[in-house]
């Protein structure tokens, strides 16, 4: 159904049509499947950026050999309550998928879980993962570290990702607590709406070749490219005097638990090249964690509490011209509804680039 913007779409067909795509990239239904469904509640709950926008880069990493179609996935190292796991290279939603699972396998036995994986590619939405622990009564926790866009306070160089971090905390009757975040200022993403919009962006958010402040998405966005200085800045931004050092801290700690924990890539060894300039296997790392509530007391009084707890901040005053307060995760449950009961709406980019691809791999485009 056409918009004057764009498109809207329904989630069950826009899934099952990105399962066709990857299916005849040679991935396996299960992880085909796995992976449509990440990228389409990312659209669910309106990330768009981290939706079936992002399809390409996966029909492209297929394409080229750096993402492989069907990894050997394994367990690598394993105790009652922890595990190591090798993704393999593959797509990182399937392995983000098995790893959740494996550490709420691990929390039901024990109370708690965590499993690291490495060797992995883009997982998609930090909060899909988490989200996974809260049907069975737990908090998830899921991290993975990225593409080095972040330069370190006081550096002048990126060094590190946006490394998001998500935790989903189970509630009674008011809406879980879910925490889906990057841990620098803004993402990419935003800074190349500002480039096409010509619009200066706050000194609160990147970096020139300097190490200075700068208004300038394109110096910015050409310098990451062209890895001459600069990049995005941590939550808080450059100064200590704004807590920039706390981003910092947080996307350093996700790059432990990661990169350093599992072995996979971290800091600027993430996303290798060739001296020739040729991409290798990207080595992105995960972290994922479950923890049973009634590990640590009834699943029923903690979530009366949760809801005693929300209704306290959402109840509390408002800022002169704010009528609402809101608990993390609660806009994306709302657009969530929303969109599965009025559908999903696509930019016109989006649905260029996926017609494009139906025809170049000779899967039908019905949405």
């Amino acid at each position: 159904m056409a918009k004057e913007t764009g498109y809207t779409v329904w989630a069950e067909p826009l899934k099952d049509f990105c399962t066709r795509v990857f299916e005849k990239m040679g991935v396996p239904l299960d992880d085909a499947e796995a992976t449509s469904d990440v990228l389409v509640l990312a659209n669910l709950r309106g990330i768009d950026s981290h939706g079936v926008a992002r399809l390409k880069r996966y029909v492209d990493g297929l394409r080229d050999g750096v993402m492989l179609a069907r990894p050997k996935i394994e367990v690598v190292h394993e105790t009652p309550t922890t595990a190591l796991m090798d993704g393999g290279s593959g797509l990182g939603q399937p392995v983000g998928v098995r790893g959740m699972q494996l550490a709420i396998e691990k929390a039901q036995k024990m109370g708690v879980g965590f499993v690291a994986v490495r060797n992995s590619n883009h997982y998609g939405i930090a909060g899909y993962y988490s989200l996974m622990a809260l049907e069975h009564d737990m908090i998830g926790i899921s991290t993975t570290n990225a593409a080095v866009l972040v330069v370190p306070t006081f550096g002048r160089d990126a060094v590190l990702g946006t490394n998001p971090l998500s935790v989903a905390v189970p509630a009674g009757g008011e809406r879980p607590f879910v925490l889906d975040m990057a841990t620098s200022v803004v993402t990419r993403g935003k800074l190349e709406v500002y480039e096409r919009m010509e619009k200066p962006v706050p000194l609160s958010w990147a970096t020139d070749e300097h190490g200075v402040p700068t208004s300038d998405a394109s110096r910015v966005l050409q310098n990451l490219l062209a890895c001459a200085g600069g990049g995005i800045l941590p939550l808080g931004g450059a100064r200590e005097e704004d807590g920039g050092h706390k981003g910092y801290g947080l996307a350093f700690l996700v790059d432990i638990l990661c990169g350093v924990l599992p072995l996979a890539g971290y800091a600027n060894t993430i996303y290798p090249k060739t001296p020739e300039g040729k991409p290798l296997p990207a080595n992105v790392g995960h972290f994922f964690g479950a923890m049973r509530v009634d590990a640590f007391r009834p699943v029923d009084e903690f979530k009366a509490t949760m809801d005693d707890m929300i209704r306290r901040l959402k109840n509390s005053a408002k800022a002169e011209g704010q009528d609402r307060i809101y608990i993390h995760g609660e806009k994306e449950f709302e657009v969530e509804d929303q969109r599965r009961e009025n559908g999903i709406p696509l930019h016109p980019k989006t649905v260029t680039m996926m017609k494009q691809i139906a025809q170049e791999l000779g899967v039908e485009y019905d949405l």
